[in-house]
């Protein structure tokens, strides 16, 4: 058993997750990759030098299975990165039901069955550990056509502060990045007249980066932020004041 820092992220075999999961190895962690797309969460555990497991985070069975499974590998969880999250957007009149499922059930949901499985496991045994909830400013401010992403990540941001009160006492800390508009993939494929409105709503006159959203998430995860809980840092470049 190593006596590194156990660190599991969810959806981090790319993206932001992949810069989160990085950014934790070099800070010393081992890094265990929670990801759908077994291809690219092989590819990053191994980059990495980590491990991974396929899991639907909305599942919480498998969701328990891969806990127990990380504990008997790694001994304990130290540090747990919720990032997994997907979108469906649509204007709410339009939203199906479906989608509006699928988002609450990967992005709410799921950050709810890792926390409770870890929680149960392996912190609240421990009288440790750092959990860090990737939520968004939508999720504070809404947005037109993510009636269901707003929620979800509102859900998160609820939780997190609800999860930080719930288990201080047993010396955990439960934090949320809140990430404005960031460079991703998704982000990418916008039509410029779209990423230039964005443009101009933050004062910083650009995008952020995953690497940014990492650095923050490393505060947060180590002892750098000891006396930090329930808390949610708005990285958006000044989107939000």
């Amino acid at each position: 058993m190593s006596d590194k820092k156990t660190a599991v992220v969810t959806g981090g075999a790319m993206g932001i997750g992949k810069a989160i999961s990085e950014r934790l190895k070099k800070a010393g962690c081992d890094i265990v990759i929670i990801d759908v797309d077994e291809e690219k969460a092989s590819s990053a555990a191994s980059e990495l030098e980590g491990t991974y497991h396929v899991c639907d985070v909305s599942d919480s069975e498998q969701v328990n299975e891969t806990v127990d499974k990380i504990i008997e590998n790694n001994g304990k969880i130290d540090i747990l990165i919720n990032n997994a999250g997907i979108t469906a957007d649509a204007l709410m009149m339009r939203m199906k039901e479906n989608d509006w499922d699928r988002v609450i059930g990967i992005n709410l949901k799921g950050v709810f069955n890792f926390m409770g499985a870890v929680l149960k496991k392996s912190m609240m045994r421990n009288k440790s550990g750092s959990i860090v909830n990737i939520a968004s400013i939508v999720g504070i401010i809404g947005n037109p056509g993510q009636a269901n992403y707003s929620a979800s990540k509102a859900g998160v941001i609820a939780l997190t502060k609800t999860a930080a009160k719930e288990s201080a006492t047993r010396g955990i800390r439960v934090n949320a990045i809140a990430p404005g508009f960031i460079e991703t993939r998704m982000t990418s494929d916008l039509p410029d007249k779209v990423k230039e409105e964005f443009l101009r709503n933050i004062p910083m006159k650009r995008m952020g980066t995953g690497e940014e959203v990492a650095a923050a998430v490393e505060f947060l995860a180590l002892e750098n932020s000891s006396y930090i809980t329930g808390q949610v840092i708005i990285l958006d470049g000044g989107m939000v004041m």
